[in-house]
């Protein structure tokens, strides 16, 4: 069977600050999707980078004394630091200040001006007269024109996710000093994204693998009229600066989406693949996005009519998932409830944990996704441990102790063997659905199964009178054993290569799961994961 050819990214993280729990849905959802692509041999990678331009960047940067470029690298060193630590498996991962992306950007900046999607134009932008500066979009803070939320950013609203012109912005002022702002002319770079809305509608249309809610709501964007795009702004601007054009940069979210080519790139200079030819050009390989829904019309109507016009391929799906909140509340550090990445470390030790509470919930659908603490441990508790690790250790310390470790032959005409074969294909399918949250619960209900069947045969006491009988029902779980590393891998890739080991087994694959396993050594049985206090 021919392997199918999938490139698959998460958002750019942007490099400003540390990792939270909240990032990390987007990235752990990505991942067991990978990771089961992986699993059922198809051939797929995984790019990403981090986004270190733009404004919030050079902010920070200049309040701490620092360069922009060594500020965002920091942060670009300690998130590879945190995904690592959550498992996260990219192919690439690389940021956007890169000559790669550099020559990424300038390569669809001249193709796109050259076909005339691109011209300049005089306009009206933000100046600071106590800061002596133009100020980018995002060095104006004010009242969102659209849905009246505060302390929103003058090219795009955080609450409702609209984006706007910034003199639309209400009572603006400098996010620096908080001056009030004047007006100054200054001549900028247009995308004709207007050009493109027929194209765009008709993508949305014909592509069935998008979220119906997600493309409703972008054809009422198009509806509304789509406006032409400023892709550059002034100096001073932490970012690419447009060839032949004096003191102008690109604007970040020009150059933002080209990370994922550009990281594209990094791994084929690796592996001796084409970018274009494999890739981004390549009809037969399917590219697919994970976005958050706060960058929705980035991902639906830049990014594509930029690729529509470069001549690139589009991609195959978008994924958008919701937002994470804690105890039901939006994070915030003033409550405590804002929770990065190395602090659940800290609290809980094995990022796992997370990796697993997440899948429990997460699927198409475009909920947002609740961490409450004393559900998160009970349902860890209950059912990580308590269902599944605790009866792989009962089941494999039972083989060391009783049958010389080996596990036996036994009769496939069991109940139990046949209900557990009935979930395997339905949880390939919630997989493929990117329904992990089923998947999940498909996966509990083979260690339940496993769990049922042990405590009925009683090993521990038909030993006594039935040695053969208790080596076949405690054979039988350790297949059941192996298919949990199997089914598991996805979502927890370290407690599943941790079971192969104790199990004398390695590789692992899809094709692999059944209850073939017989006369096999397996090795010491030992506890993996344990409760949280």
């Amino acid at each position: 069977m021919t392997k199918k050819k999938y490139l698959v990214t998460s958002a750019l993280i942007y490099a400003n600050g540390p990792l939270h729990i909240g990032h990390l849905l987007e990235y752990i959802q990505t991942d067991i999707f990978v990771r089961f692509l992986r699993l059922i041999g198809e051939d797929v990678i995984y790019v990403c980078a981090d986004d270190m331009h733009g404004t919030p960047i050079q902010v920070n940067a200049e309040k701490q004394g620092m360069k922009p470029e060594d500020f965002a690298m920091r942060f670009h060193q300690e998130h590879k630091e945190d995904f690592s630590k959550f498992l996260i498996s990219f192919d690439s991962y690389s940021h956007t200040n890169t000559h790669i992306n550099e020559k990424f950007t300038n390569l669809f900046f001249e193709t796109l001006r050259k076909k005339g999607y691109i011209y300049t134009k005089p306009i009206f932008v933000m100046y600071c007269p106590q800061c002596k500066r133009f100020l980018p979009d995002r060095f104006v803070k004010g009242i969102c024109p659209k849905c009246g939320a505060p302390e929103q950013y003058g090219d795009m609203c955080e609450k409702c996710g609209s984006t706007y012109n910034v003199f639309e912005l209400k009572e603006p002022r400098c996010a620096i000093c908080g001056a009030k702002p004047e007006k100054r002319e200054s001549e900028h770079f247009f995308f004709r994204l207007s050009a493109f809305s027929d194209k765009l509608k008709d993508w949305l249309l014909q592509n069935k693998e998008l979220q119906p809610e997600i493309v409703n709501y972008v054809k009422n964007w198009i509806k509304e009229s789509l406006k032409d795009w400023c892709i550059s702004r002034d100096k001073p601007y932490f970012g690419f600066k447009i060839p032949n054009a004096k003191d102008k940069f690109f604007y970040v979210w020009f150059d933002a989406p080209i990370g994922y080519i550009s990281a594209t790139e990094e791994f084929c200079k690796k592996t001796g693949l084409d970018v274009f030819k494999d890739y981004w050009k390549n009809d037969e390989c399917e590219i697919i996005h994970f976005i958050g829904k706060d960058i929705v019309y980035f991902h639906f109507l830049f990014w594509p009519a930029m690729l529509m016009g470069a001549e690139f391929n589009l991609p195959k799906a978008i994924y958008v998932h919701g937002m994470v909140t804690v105890e039901k509340e939006k994070m915030s550090k003033s409550r405590g409830t804002f929770i990065l990445a190395r602090e659940f470390i800290e609290r809980f030790k094995e990022p796992e944990f997370l990796r697993f509470y997440y899948a429990s919930m997460v699927s198409k659908k475009l909920g947002d996704v609740d961490f409450s603490e004393d559900e998160f441990k009970h349902f860890i508790n209950a059912e990580l441990i308590g269902n599944i690790a605790n009866f792989c250790y009962r089941v494999l310390s039972f083989l060391n102790k009783n049958f010389a470790s080996t596990i036996g032959s036994f009769s496939e005409d069991h109940h139990v063997i046949t209900e557990c074969k009935k979930e395997f294909n339905k949880i390939k399918e919630y997989y493929k659905e990117l329904n992990f949250r089923d998947a999940v619960k498909h996966i509990l209900k083979v260690a339940s199964l496993g769990n049922a069947y042990f405590q009925k045969e009683e090993p521990w006491k038909t030993i006594k009178e039935d040695t053969c009988r208790a080596h076949e029902a405690v054979s039988i779980c350790a297949n059941i054993v192996k298919n949990l590393a199997i089914l598991l891998q996805p979502i927890l890739p370290r407690f599943s290569a941790e079971l192969e080991k104790q199990l004398n087994l390695s590789g692992l694959k899809w094709n692999d799961l059944g209850f073939e396993l017989k006369e096999h050594a397996i090795g010491k049985a030992e506890i993996i994961l344990k409760k949280i206090e």
